[in-house]
């Protein structure tokens, strides 16, 4: 009997640090979710600070843009 109760003892332990483990990857990954939009944004504020740039550099050397 004490052998039954002992695993059952160890699955739990085990259950409970597998859902610290899945929380803290949730967590993680909510996080990197918010690091990706926020360098999309900054990327796309680049892109078009560029591209706002090239037009104003092709009027200025007379091409067609």
């Amino acid at each position: 009997m004490f052998w039954a109760m002992l695993a059952v003892a160890v699955g739990f332990v085990g259950l409970a640090v597998l859902a610290v483990l899945a929380a803290r990857v949730f967590v993680e990954a909510q996080r990197l979710g918010r690091q990706v939009a926020d360098t999309t944004q900054r990327i796309n504020r680049a892109a078009e600070d560029l591209e706002r740039a090239a037009v104003g550099v092709a009027k200025a050397g007379g091409d067609v843009v």
